[in-house]
């Protein structure tokens, strides 16, 4: 048996195999939606966020405590002091408040998030095929991402302070627990608005459970384990190496945050419009295959007179290896 054969026989056990089959058909949908590049897109305005936040952070912080240099030391020696640029700049110089700095890392702050969400919306679209005629314009979903910044930005900083208060230093079993629980109802918030606010397809609260439950409880993880990262690595590292961790590893946890997401969402796309099984090769198409590359291909209809319909050649195929009743239609049903 050729490896080509070998590897068909293994799709056909997966097609058949409960669950599995599931797994199988979020992870083909996350490629053909090709998600690891919507996700770079949105760690990427994530990671660049990050700066003026701090910037504005640093700045409100040299308001409050400034000539308090006990505050201060705390400041230094707790997560803040452990990123190595800050660090050393908060040991040469005391905080200072910066009016022009406030102002600068505000309006940074807005344009990154504004970035967020435009990048997330787009993602979102994709993935449940929303087609570019029925999407908001420009300057639209600009305004609405601006509203919605405040609102996830305010969920996403709840949830992102008790995840990591979990996973930084020592606390007493019922302080874990309780950051715990209210990080899980933080990002169950967060991912249900995000979920049903940063997409134009009409879609109930019960449509996007499943997705969001999975997306809180992979997040809360995420949380944990960043935090556990600060605590135990970047604390005992020199600042020259520390600077290349804190980047670094920034880097990695938004990138794998966003995919995460990404993934989660294909969970809700995936169950709502039974995507499943899939094949993982072209020949024979199943017709979960069938409706998926016609939701694709519709996606691109960018005006109101455009309509794109798609066909296939011969009758679809089951996981049993026999035929459908009918080809798929123009909509991706049956005819």
């Amino acid at each position: 048996m050729s490896i080509g054969d070998r590897l068909n026989a293994l799709d056909r056990r997966q097609q058949q195999t409960p669950g599995v089959r599931f797994v199988a058909a979020v992870i083909k949908k996350f490629g053909d939606d090709q998600g690891g590049q919507l996700a770079a897109l949105i760690s990427y305005y994530g990671f660049v966020s990050l700066f003026p936040l701090l910037l504005v952070m640093v700045t409100i912080l040299g308001f409050v405590l400034h000539g308090d240099q006990a505050e201060q030391q705390k400041i230094l020696n707790g997560t803040l002091g452990q990123f190595p640029l800050i660090s050393e700049q908060l040991k040469l110089h005391s905080l200072k408040g910066s009016t022009a700095g406030l102002v600068v890392g505000i309006v940074g702050s807005l344009l990154a998030g504004m970035g967020i969400t435009g990048a997330t919306q787009m993602a979102f679209n994709r993935v449940w095929a929303v087609p570019f005629k029925h999407r908001p314009n420009f300057i639209f979903s600009r305004l609405r991402g601006l509203g919605l910044l405040a609102i996830l930005g305010t969920i996403s900083i709840i949830s992102t302070v008790a995840g990591g208060f979990v996973g930084t230093g020592a606390h007493s079993v019922l302080a874990d627990v309780t950051g715990v629980v209210v990080a899980l109802l933080a990002n169950l918030a967060l991912f249900m608005a995000a979920f049903k606010l940063l997409t134009a397809a009409d879609l109930s609260w019960r449509t996007l459970l499943p997705g969001v439950i999975t997306a809180s409880i992979l997040w809360e993880l995420l949380h944990i384990l960043g935090g556990y990262y600060v605590d135990h690595t970047l604390k005992h590292t020199e600042p020259l190496y520390g600077f290349f961790a804190v980047v670094l590893g920034l880097l990695a946890w938004l990138y794998i945050g966003a995919q995460l997401t990404m993934i989660s969402a294909e969970v809700n796309v995936v169950k709502a419009r039974h995507l499943w099984p899939r094949s993982f090769f072209s020949d024979p198409l199943l017709d979960a295959d069938r409706r998926a590359l016609t939701h694709s291909a519709e996606t691109e209809e960018r005006i109101h007179e455009e309509n794109v319909d798609v066909t296939f050649d011969g009758p679809a195929e089951e996981p049993d290896g026999s035929h459908a009743d009918a080809p798929a239609g123009p909509s991706g049903q049956p005819r």
